[in-house]
């Protein structure tokens, strides 16, 4: 009778942890950069979801493992470098003038058409940075599309993988 009751309790405990459990439901895009022709060293390029506050809330991916010139991409290294974690997201290599580049990025459910934003950032050593090389609100359209770039990206296209 007290094993019964002592799997009873635990069953219960059991259900009662999975019901606080939430699972997030994310989708998977293939990202393809292209670059714009220019010379020079690679380009970093950091992908952020940005909250409908305009504010950082995770690193998606980044092009360049080297992290000595990661305070270079300066308004992402405010969000990411105060808390030096590990970073959130897979690192690639960084991307040659006139490159492309195709990467996977998972993005939660949750943040397509609820005011989130997806940010492209680039920089390239001793030449300029682009906060926004490429920025555009995450509808059920835009995971779908193609957008210019206004720096070294010349665009970017997002496809459900």
């Amino acid at each position: 009778m007290k094993t019964l009751k002592t799997l009873l309790v635990l069953g219960v405990l059991a259900i009662s942890t999975l019901s606080f459990t939430t699972v997030t439901e994310s989708t998977s895009y293939k990202c393809m950069i292209q670059m714009i022709n220019y010379s020079g060293e690679s380009a970093y390029v950091v992908i952020s979801l940005i909250n409908p506050e305009g504010e950082y809330e995770k690193t998606l991916y980044v092009q360049g493992d080297d992290e000595e010139w990661y305070h270079d991409i300066s308004e992402w290294w405010k969000f990411y470098g105060k808390k030096r974690t590990e970073i959130d997201a897979i690192t690639g290599a960084t991307i040659a003038g006139g490159a492309r580049s195709i990467s996977v990025i998972d993005i939660e459910d949750s943040k397509i058409d609820t005011g989130y934003s997806i940010r492209f950032e680039t920089a390239v050593e001793d030449q300029e940075y682009y906060t926004k090389d490429v920025e555009f609100p995450l509808t059920s359209e835009s995971v779908k599309s193609k957008k210019e770039g206004s720096g070294f990206i010349r665009y970017v296209r997002l496809m459900p993988n």
